[in-house]
């Protein structure tokens, strides 16, 4: 390729993020569209598309601007439907709902305004608001889309996934400052050709790596079809292991027997120490043996068995269901209302009224 022209290489290139994009998205329709990560990157991945179709130098050079400006709104978009993906790829009980279509929305309109007026003849009296709002959008994002990435990282106990947390929050956050900084600093905001192919390359080599781990770990690994009130997946047969099964005696008698999960600042470390064992033989055993692919899920499930058990009790009727929330290991009432209506259905008052009426 080194002889080949620069316009021609930049094509070449773009028709492969193209069909790796759109093969990316089929993988994830086909096999998983029952997640809402994988809807997510669906979405995702077809915005990069108009993304990487907008910013190609000779449709920035030849075609209208009024014809450019809904790819312009949809490629400013995309910053939040990062945001959306990596939120849902992290965190098993997130459900997208108005208000993230809304914030779509939004900066989509926000964009696709400030093109249209761009356009326009006359001033707009608060341009420079409205295009310095845009500007600013994509810094913001990308902050929500690391802190969404970084957050609640140990608790993850699917190893594949926190390796790829890193490689999102590095790489993602890195191009979007990089795009918004080359946005910022090229006249009228058009990427020159060499800025154009370097903008494709490093499109296409984060799309690479993440097709890759698609095909490494399987869409079923990163995007698991689970409803918010049941998190655990079913537990994958244990393969004989003497070591891993006195790990896991002795993990069931901390649990049951002396209570840990009472511990409110209890963690994946700090339960790693008590049975003196590496962190990854733990969070190994929790996921792929008990079948859980969060720390804090595993841990609620024992905080509400105590509590459901505490709630059913005819001879503890009067004790506060807040007493009883404190005593099963949760911090206040509103966690444990949200994950115990989440687990049953029922709030803890209903829950309680109904097993009393029962006995």
């Amino acid at each position: 390729m080194a002889g080949m022209p620069l316009t021609l290489l930049d094509a070449v290139l773009r028709g492969m993020l193209l069909a790796l994009l759109l093969a990316v998205a089929g993988v994830l329709w086909r096999e998983r569209r029952g997640s809402a990560a994988a809807r997510a990157g669906v979405a995702l991945a077809l915005g990069q598309c108009v993304q990487a179709i907008g910013a190609t130098p000779w449709v920035e050079a030849h075609l209208a601007f009024a014809w450019q400006a809904p790819l312009i709104s949809i490629a400013v978009a995309n910053v939040v439907l990062f945001w959306i993906f990596v939120r849902a790829l992290f965190d098993d009980g997130f459900v997208p709902g108005r208000v993230h279509a809304l914030a779509w929305a939004g900066v989509a309109g926000l964009s696709l305004g400030n093109c249209t007026l761009a356009s326009a003849a006359g001033a707009w009296p608060l341009r420079e608001l409205t295009v310095g709002v845009q500007r600013a959008v994509p810094l913001l994002f990308a902050v929500l889309a690391a802190q969404a990435a970084a957050t609640r990282w140990r608790d993850d106990l699917v190893e594949g996934r926190r390796r790829l947390r890193v490689f999102i929050l590095v790489t993602g956050v890195a191009y979007t400052l990089a795009m918004l900084a080359a946005r910022l600093l090229s006249p009228q905001g058009r990427l020159s050709p060499t800025l154009a192919l370097l903008d494709v390359i490093a499109m296409l080599l984060i799309v690479a790596v993440i097709a890759a781990r698609l095909l490494r770990l399987g869409t079923s690994e990163l995007f698991p079809v689970v409803a918010p009130a049941a998190l655990a997946a079913p537990p994958v047969p244990p393969v004989p292991d003497a070591g891993e099964d006195r790990l896991a005696q002795e993990l069931e008698r901390l649990m049951t027997q002396e209570r840990a999960y009472r511990d409110e600042n209890l963690s994946i470390t700090t339960l790693a120490a008590r049975l003196g064992v590496p962190e990854y033989r733990l969070r190994r055993l929790i996921n792929q043996r008990l079948g859980h692919r969060n720390f804090s899920a595993f841990v609620n499930g024992h905080r509400l068995a105590e509590a459901r058990t505490a709630l059913a009790d005819p001879l503890r009727r009067e004790l506060p269901v807040l007493s009883i929330a404190l005593e099963s290991g949760f911090q206040s009432i509103g966690p444990f209302n949200r994950a115990f209506k989440a687990a049953t259905g029922l709030t803890p008052t209903e829950f309680r009224r109904e097993k009393l009426a029962e006995s």
